[in-house]
């Protein structure tokens, strides 16, 4: 018996041994041609770049999500992120055909080191709320599926008035998993959120902004993003990093932690040079430049 709980323990680790090799094996190969990185003043522009495929999501797309989400994390000059599709779309979700080409590769997007950790699959949504700054997604044309979910990463979504929206997995009999119902249960009440995604339902614009899946309606979302990210950029980069981390962390938590974040956070604001320059630019020196974010935000 303990023989074959030893030789179940080695199968084991040998199996995640090669599912981490693989995983490696396709961050090298990745080309880098499904998403483009620009910094331009201190706002990332994020494109999805597959026009041909409505900026469908193939497994190589979701490497350099992540990859670029981990890219500006570490980037303290960073001041806000800008998340659209090229094209006229802005994600038609998951391009099921080129992933399922390789059993392997949805076995990467779903694989985990821990049941509670995030996936592959969710970081391309989660990560944009774990990102220090705000990040705002300007969405035309179809948002579907996994493209609505990534939208739900992102802290505001300004939308064209013919932009459409669904959580679409229910058609395919699957459930939405890329963690995007973390998000989806902050904004909308359960029995709507439930309704959405079993439905699976296309919404248009005015139907999505009463539903409250998106923040506002707007002629050009990629101007209108560019003027919001312009208007945060003039809060401290400190106070942006620590209210977007007490609202994420705090909406669903208990009063005692949501107390304990606030004092936390505050805290970190008052030994930091930004509160102090955000004081001068009320009065004396209001054109004067915040420096860098704070580290560990």
């Amino acid at each position: 018996m303990a023989n074959d709980a030893s030789i179940f323990g080695v199968m084991l680790v040998k199996g995640y041994f090669f599912v981490f090799i693989a995983l490696i094996y396709e961050w090298v190969k990745m080309q880098g041609n499904y998403i483009e990185l620009k910094k331009q003043q201190g706002i990332a522009y994020v494109c999805l770049n597959r026009p041909d495929k409505c900026n469908a999501l193939n497994f190589d797309a979701f490497l350099e999500i992540d990859s670029t989400i981990k890219q500006l994390k570490k980037d303290r000059e960073l001041q806000a992120v800008i998340l659209f599709g090229a094209g006229n779309n802005f994600c038609s979700g998951l391009d099921v055909k080129s992933v399922m080409q390789s059993p392997m590769q949805a076995l990467r997007l779903l694989f985990k080191g821990l049941p509670g950790n995030a996936n592959l699959a969710q970081r391309v949504s989660l990560g944009w709320r774990q990102l220090p700054v705000p990040v705002i997604a300007a969405i035309e044309g179809c948002c579907f599926g996994g493209g609505m979910q990534i939208a739900l990463g992102a802290d505001f979504r300004l939308v064209s008035n013919t932009a459409q929206f669904s959580i679409m997995e229910a058609k395919w009999g699957l459930l939405p998993d890329m963690a995007g119902l973390v998000t989806l249960r902050e904004v909308m009440p359960k029995d709507q959120a439930l309704l959405l995604t079993m439905t699976a339902e296309v919404l248009s614009a005015e139907k999505a902004l009463k539903k409250g899946l998106v923040t506002q309606i707007v002629t050009n979302p990629l101007q209108s993003a560019e003027d919001l990210a312009q208007q945060l950029m003039l809060t401290s980069p400190d106070a942006n990093a620590a209210i977007k981390l007490s609202i994420n962390r705090s909406w669903t938590a208990s009063v005692r932690r949501l107390l304990r974040r606030e004092t936390f956070s505050q805290i970190k604001l008052l030994m930091g040079k930004n509160r102090v320059i955000a004081a001068l630019r009320q009065g004396k020196k209001p054109d004067m430049p915040y420096e860098n974010r704070q580290s560990r935000w």
